[in-house]
């Protein structure tokens, strides 16, 4: 019965979602034994990805797995929607594949693992730790504000807004005072992202996206944008000190607020 009363207090904070975009945490109490406890032990959820086919995957849907230590576990291609890992240590792990939409992963730490081709999509990542996390080819729609991902790699991911699922809300990834230092953002699709307040300092953003991209007061220091497009992004007050390529960025005369920029 306790169970099935969580997995309904749960239900309904997805549903949320619907609601209120990626606004979600207010919805639920993050102190409760639910938000906090694990359910299974490292040994078990071992144990439930060595029985694991290519055929049915590691299945964590729903579980409570907060507080563990994963930390160097293979977890590629296993399934934890609407899971709780907050605090979670998932340093050196392997995620390749995985699905993590609707999962909370508040203060987890995912340094150094590898999420290549993962599904991030309404996940509440909230000051998660992933530098040099290797996040290339992910679909990240997720909440990361606070979050550091220094030395990370999100190339040719896709965080930007879903266009053509407006229902839901404006669903893309939120970088808001996130540490993006040398972060590695070749070819991604950064559009109508929030990174605003945001410290970029000497990232790579060649080919990348930034249509729409909110970077007020963003810190953009050193930053490499051959072929980057600007379209629409805001740049009021961001530091754009040094650039790389600039003179070689795609539509930067569309962006907003250039004016406002801080040069120096």
């Amino acid at each position: 019965m306790k169970r099935s009363i969580g997995t309904a207090v749960f239900g309904f904070a997805l549903v949320a979602i619907t609601a209120t975009a990626q606004d979600m945490m207010r919805h639920v109490d993050l102190s409760s034994p639910d938000m906090v406890s694990a359910e299974l032990t490292r040994g078990e959820v071992e144990a439930t990805v060595a029985a694991a086919t290519i055929a049915a995957p590691a299945d964590f849907t729903g579980k409570r797995l907060s507080g563990l230590d994963l930390s160097g576990i293979n977890l590629s291609g296993a399934i934890f929607r609407a899971a709780r890992l907050n605090k979670t240590k998932l340093a050196g792990a392997k995620l390749d594949r995985a699905i993590l939409d609707q999962a909370w992963l508040l203060e987890a730490d995912l340094t150094g693992a590898s999420l290549r081709s993962a599904n991030l999509f309404a996940s509440q990542m909230a000051r998660a730790r992933l530098d040099g996390a290797d996040l290339s080819q992910a679909r990240i729609a997720a909440d990361l504000t606070g979050a550091s991902l220094v030395g990370a790699s999100i190339a040719e991911a896709n965080l930007g807004a879903d266009m053509r699922n407006q229902s839901m809300g404006l669903m893309r990834a939120v970088l808001k005072s996130a540490k993006l230092e040398r972060l590695n953002a070749r070819g991604a699709d950064l559009s109508r992202v929030d990174l605003e307040f945001a410290v970029l300092k000497g990232s790579d953003l060649t080919g990348a996206s930034l249509k729409g991209a909110q970077l007020g007061g963003a810190d953009l220091t050193g930053i490499t944008v051959v072929d980057t497009d600007f379209e629409g992004a805001d740049l009021d007050t961001a530091r754009l000190i040094a650039p790389i390529g600039l003179d070689r960025a795609r539509n930067f005369g569309k962006a907003k607020n250039r004016d406002r920029l801080i040069r120096q």
